[in-house]
């Protein structure tokens, strides 16, 4: 096993963690929560990471060397037994209210920070078992449209105001909250809509994937309601917003304040590597699978997360993701150090392209 796959089995810790969270409850219960933003972000002040990238020799090695999909795929039945255990334990009647909750937001780091995520990176693959694993992991939190939207419309519109899930300079997150998850799924209504018309098939018909996955989400919701009874299912329902909620934060950190600029016929430069902030700090680079290295993401949207690379003409953030979700929860402080990190990237002659 090659030294750049090992750094990566550091991604089961959060799974790990989730699971000793639950299985140990009590205060314990809160353990998860507090290594994704109290550990990390700590950790993070420390180990900035490295700019390195790796040569065309090693991608090509990295690309063929099928652990690590092996490795990404397994998160899936993690993420899965992960559930069926939350769910049964949070079952329990001689629970405390507030050791429910403990357990809630463990379920919910893992739905933020292994099944959304890894679902991202599947989501973008082109086999169909790949894609289904994907739509797998975000059943697990409700946010099934997520696999429409951010493919074909978040990748088409990002850092301009068409997308939904690209953040507006002074917006806070918790109105890019309502308006990225309203607008979102209304996307990938309209989205599947053109698709069905295009191929002329019926829009209330099982063609219609949003359609599709309302109903496995109703199901899922149902087969809660009926195996266990209501306060399970809201329990469930709580760690599966906390869930979305980690998503949109990071689409939040992901854009914020970045345009392109509009050319003629009313579209949009190509998406650079200016139109991303990018993170190197390296505990978060491989809790998230490299989702940090946005810039080269959507640069290449294509490219598997062990290969994606740094630019150096892209907007770096002062610290890895975990700490700028945390510092994006705090509108006024946030706004004070990102509005100065895009004063500062503008005086660049990179940053001085943007709109």
């Amino acid at each position: 096993m090659n030294k750049h796959l090992l750094k990566y089995l550091f991604v089961y810790v959060t799974p790990l963690l989730v699971f000793v969270s639950i299985y140990l409850g009590g205060i314990y219960s809160y353990i998860a929560i507090i290594y994704v933003f109290g550990l990390i972000p700590f950790l993070e002040f420390f180990f900035s990471g490295t700019t390195q990238n790796m040569n065309e020799v090693e991608e090509s090695l990295a690309l063929q060397d099928k652990w690590y999909d092996l490795l990404l795929y397994s998160l899936v039945p993690v993420q899965v037994a992960l559930l069926i255990y939350f769910l049964y334990s949070v079952d329990d009647d001689s629970l405390l209210l507030w050791e429910k909750i403990g357990l809630m937001t463990a379920y919910g780091m893992s739905c933020g920070a292994l099944g959304i995520n890894a679902a991202h990176e599947l989501g973008h693959r082109s086999t169909w078992y790949e894609q289904m694993m994907s739509k797998i992991l975000l059943a697990t939190t409700q946010y099934m449209h997520f696999f429409i939207e951010h493919n074909r419309g978040h990748h088409k519109n990002v850092s301009t105001d068409e997308d939904p899930a690209s953040a507006r300079y002074g917006e806070t997150v918790y109105g890019f909250f309502v308006r990225s998850i309203r607008d979102s799924w209304l996307s990938a209504w309209h989205l599947e809509g053109k698709r069905l018309a295009a191929n002329k098939q019926g829009f209330w018909s099982l063609h219609n994937e949003m359609l599709r996955f309302q109903i496995i989400q109703l199901l899922i919701l149902v087969a809660i309601f009926l195996i266990f009874d209501w306060k399970v299912l809201l329990f469930y329902l709580g760690g599966a917003t906390i869930g979305f909620l980690l998503l949109e934060t990071v689409n939040y950190i992901e854009h914020y304040g970045l345009r392109r600029k509009q050319i003629a016929d009313g579209r949009y430069e190509r998406t650079l590597p200016i139109h991303s902030w990018n993170s190197n700090h390296s505990l978060g680079r491989i809790l998230l699978l490299e989702v940090t290295r946005h810039s080269d993401h959507h640069y290449l949207a294509n490219r598997k997360y062990q290969i994606l690379r740094h630019f150096d003409e892209s907007p770096q953030m002062p610290t890895g993701y975990p700490g700028m979700m945390l510092l994006s929860l705090i509108p006024p402080l946030w706004f004070k150090v990102m509005h100065r990190q895009i004063e500062k990237y503008r005086a660049t002659s990179e940053g001085g392209a943007l709109a």
